[in-house]
């Protein structure tokens, strides 16, 4: 796999989670991903990036342009250094929410994606690493 493009965002404000979404679309018009692929890794990094700053305290988005066997995509990855998911199997289900929202974040993030890992150790934080492919 060869990375075209690199780019680096901190997650500290709800005006960073616009600024990620931002990012992600520029990054899926150059992958030449159309308006559906698009729009669903749009609605993952959000879920994401709003995760990593109300569950995780903040952190950043590294956003990479890449190619692999003659196809371009979008990888993403998310990390802060919170308090990490005790349980990220029964995080990943539907419903579940140690929070406000409505429990779809994880599963719907890996239901977006083409692509999707999560490794989260208590007290260490969360990584949470998506790609949607062209």
């Amino acid at each position: 796999m060869t990375t075209l493009k690199t780019e680096r965002l901190d997650i500290r404000s709800s005006d960073d989670v616009v600024r990620v979404r931002q990012l992600t679309r520029t990054m899926a018009l150059a992958a030449g991903l159309g308006l559906v692929d698009q729009t669903k890794i749009i609605t993952a990094a959000s879920e994401l990036a709003r995760n990593t700053l109300d569950y995780g305290g903040g952190g950043f988005v590294l956003a990479e342009l890449v190619e692999a066997s003659a196809r371009r995509g979008l990888r993403l990855t998310f990390e802060d250094k919170g308090p990490g998911i005790p349980d990220v199997e029964t995080a990943m289900k539907d419903g579940f929410t140690s929070g406000k929202g409505m429990g779809l974040g994880l599963g719907g993030a890996k239901r977006l994606s083409n692509e999707f890992s999560i490794h989260s150790q208590p007290g260490e934080g969360t990584k949470v690493v998506i790609a949607r492919w062209k």
